[in-house]
């Protein structure tokens, strides 16, 4: 309220903070759709580019020879946004490219390893309205790289409102800041961060981002009119604004908060129980363990709605522990009669502030029928994590007690190969983003199977997740991945189906051994006959 009446006594001053939020936010919203339409032109460079470099590889199209040659100037011409195909050696001079044109010891490529990447990608000097030409190389396993010239054509553009592109600067960076494309001439680094808007935008992709930057002035001239209409009517404003702090004060701000604790405080969040397969054997590995509101009149409620809200206000750890001791007591015994399988349970960001989930997990689990190898944490990418090195010491201690540590959502936040390398993981999980389309888009089979290459490389398990058909289910199995949770094989559930659940698949698999054990027996038993009438 007493908000609501400093703002009408001064309307004007307040309608103009508005109007300068509203074109600030409307700003940043056009910037990153900005920088989504490059980022989106720069993926899609690289995805055809590799396919296609794949594609040759594939056909054993790799040499230099007159046949080769002619294949390549095809696809030179197929494809408009390639303008040159050719080999480099293992030092990463050109062998041979076409179309034809004067080799030079330059090198062009990084020098080959024998466990490097399969796919490559730099910069050469030859640019485009303030784009470079990409290099784009695929490994041939033989010392030689085949190779491709991106034209610089392809991401010189220039999108977005003409109020914004008068004054911005644009910059798309591939790597470790290896500059591919620039626009614009303002100087972000003469100008006070308090006059800036700055976005950036990254690749889900690839490990590529852009970022755009524009004086705040320019976002200034969107509502230069607004301002002049608000000016008149800066009266009605005014009650509007009393009559809102009103409606506000109405209800105590603190209400929802401690309808929130009470909940906590009477166990409405319970937890829920996703399997996770071996779709391999059809056996059942273990369990996810998800978080439910169930409000007294009975309604269930899901983990969107509430969330985000306990994270926070920091209700997330009285929750988690909640969830922990719960299932403890639910599928103890069940845990207890099948130590190998793992119980998955989520943190966020802020456990990996302080050591106390290592605590919380000693004293839950130490004397409950679940032992700490059957315990996986997963961490998410979608929040960042604020102090890595903080958070590699905590998974550090939980994996040296046993607890295995899982990287959920991969591929879809903001620590990607930077949590792989720092935080010392023992399982991937592939998103359900990758999983939908499998089958359809050649980029997410790739994705995938790079997934499963990392995996075995740095010695990981992974998970696949949101499997809805048994074509995924068939597709995961040629990539390699063997363990996999959906609703292809069951939506979350309360303990008492979980361990039915349970139950019947370990049921089904002592039936399908014994099956396999009495046809080898028969085998067996028919040979031996054979043999006897034989001598």
């Amino acid at each position: 309220m007493l908000i609501a009446l400093v703002l009408a006594t001064t309307p004007l001053f307040a309608i103009n903070i508005i109007l300068n939020q509203y074109a600030e936010r409307r700003a940043v919203s056009e910037l990153e759709a900005m920088g989504n339409v490059t980022i989106r032109r720069a993926e899609e460079a690289i995805s055809t580019t590799v396919s296609l470099l794949q594609r040759l590889d594939r056909d054993d199209i790799q040499s230099c020879n007159a046949e080769d040659r002619v294949i390549y100037e095809k696809q030179i011409v197929e494809h408009g946004m390639i303008d040159a195909i050719g080999l480099a050696d293992a030092t990463g001079q050109r062998m041979c490219i076409i179309p034809d044109r004067e080799l030079s010891e330059q090198v062009i490529l990084p020098p080959a390893k024998v466990d490097g990447p399969l796919v490559g990608i730099g910069m050469l000097d030859r640019s485009y309205l303030g784009a470079r030409a990409a290099v784009i190389s695929w490994d041939l396993k033989d010392q030689t790289r085949i190779f491709a010239e991106v034209t610089p054509a392809v991401i010189a553009t220039d999108p977005g409102p003409e109020y914004l592109r008068s004054y911005r600067r644009a910059e798309l960076r591939l790597g470790n800041n290896l500059l591919w494309y620039n626009v614009g001439g303002y100087n972000s680094q003469a100008s006070d961060p308090g006059d800036m808007l700055s976005v950036e935008v990254a690749s889900e992709l690839y490990p590529l981002s852009v970022t755009l930057t524009v004086p705040n002035a320019a976002a200034a001239f969107l509502v230069q009119d607004l301002k002049v209409i608000a000016a008149a009517g800066c009266a009605g404003i005014a009650l509007l604004f009393v009559a809102i702090g009103v409606w506000l004060s109405w209800r105590p701000e603190s209400e929802a908060n401690d309808e929130f604790v009470a909940a906590i405080r009477n166990g409405e969040f319970i937890p829920f129980y996703q399997p996770v397969m071996d779709i391999e054997t059809g056996r059942l590995r273990g369990c996810e363990v998800l978080m439910r509101w169930r409000r007294p009149n009975g309604v269930i409620v899901s983990p969107g709605q509430f969330m985000a809200y306990a994270e926070n206000n920091g209700h997330i750890f009285d929750m988690t522990r909640h969830m922990m001791r719960v299932s403890s007591e639910e599928v103890g015994e069940l845990y207890g009669e099948n130590p190998d399988f793992k119980l998955s349970i989520n943190l966020f960001a802020g456990h990996f502030l302080d050591r106390e989930i290592i605590s919380d997990i000693n004293s839950i689990f130490e004397k409950s029928r679940i032992s700490f190898q059957q315990i996986v944490v997963e961490v998410t990418e979608r929040h960042p994590l604020q102090d890595m090195e903080l958070a590699r010491k905590i998974i550090a201690e939980l994996q040296a007690l046993g607890v295995r540590v899982a990287l959920d959502d991969v591929g879809t936040g903001h620590g990607g190969m930077a949590y792989l390398q720092k935080l010392g993981v023992d399982i991937i999980k592939i998103d359900k983003m990758f999983v939908d389309t499998i089958g359809s888009d050649d980029n997410s089979t790739t994705i995938v199977d790079s997934m499963v290459e990392l995996a075995d490389n740095l010695g990981m398990g992974i998970i696949a997740e949101g499997v809805e058909l048994e074509e995924q289910i068939e597709r995961l199995l040629e990539l390699g991945v063997t363990a996999a949770q959906g609703y292809y094989f069951a939506q979350p559930m309360a303990a008492d189906e979980f361990i039915e659940f349970a139950e019947r698949m370990e049921e089904k698999a002592r039936e399908k051994a014994r099956l396999a054990a009495e046809a080898a027996a028969a085998e067996q038993a028919a040979n031996e006959a054979a043999m006897s009438s034989a001598a």
